[in-house]
């Protein structure tokens, strides 16, 4: 297993580089993306104890699924930094209108969820940014979770993996349900570690039915989970 991340734990671990950030994007989007994108890491480092291992390289272009899941409202921000890709994530549409805060997730590349709009026009929504080459990350669970442990999964991603007919990359992210729960209004230090599996292809995506790539992918988060919960309290797998 190869590994990539802020301080990865494997001893293969290569030096992360700065994620690219593909054409099209605003100037204002492309400086304060690099800008938050250092910043953000090293207080991740610091701050969080930040570690992610790679089961293999991201697929460098095209629609991609990041499919994880969901402790705390670190989270998105998490997989951008373990990321060398771009990352768009799902944000109420509300949020655009809110002043300075809606141009700054407009220049991150947030999708839009209209929250009052059926699901699925919600669906559509991410299955056109993945159509257009981009990579969206997917809490497939939901909300995030209420007690550390994983929550009931929700079958849309199946469905919108296969329509966009782009791969899907599973991960787990433990610690940062400690750092951050529910309960606590601001977020405090810890050991966050996110544990990515392998590629789920194109190809793969394609043969397989809905179900079956729904437990498949279910399956994976879980056996993730279980490994990351291990390396994060020092037991080797």
């Amino acid at each position: 297993m190869t590994s990539a991340g802020a301080g990865a734990d494997a001893p293969t671990a290569r030096k992360p580089k700065e994620p690219a950030i593909p054409d099209g994007h605003s100037v204002f989007g492309r400086i304060l993306y690099a800008v938050l994108w250092v910043l953000c890491r090293t207080l991740g480092v610091a701050v969080f104890g930040f570690r992610a291992r790679f089961a293999e390289p991201l697929p460098a272009r095209g629609g991609l699924i990041v499919l994880s899941s969901h402790q705390s409202h670190l989270d998105p921000l998490l997989l951008g930094l373990a990321c060398d890709r771009r990352l768009s994530s799902l944000a109420r549409s509300s949020l655009f209108h809110f002043g300075p805060f809606g141009a700054v997730i407009s220049a991150l590349d947030a999708v839009p969820i209209d929250r009052s709009a059926s699901v699925v026009a919600a669906m559509r929504a991410v299955i056109a940014r993945l159509k257009a080459g981009k990579a969206v990350t997917i809490f497939p669970e939901g909300a995030r979770t209420f007690d550390g442990r994983l929550g009931e999964f929700k079958p849309g991603f199946a469905l919108m993996a296969k329509r966009a007919g782009v791969p899907i990359v599973p991960v787990a992210i433990v610690g940062a349900f400690e750092c951050w729960p529910r309960s606590r209004r601001w977020p405090s230090p810890g050991r966050i570690r996110l544990e990515f599996g392998e590629v789920i292809t194109a190809d793969e995506v394609a043969a397989l039915e809905e179900q079956d790539l729904f437990q498949l992918c279910c399956g994976r988060i879980r056996e993730l989970d279980e490994r990351a919960r291990a390396t994060r309290s020092g037991i080797r797998r």
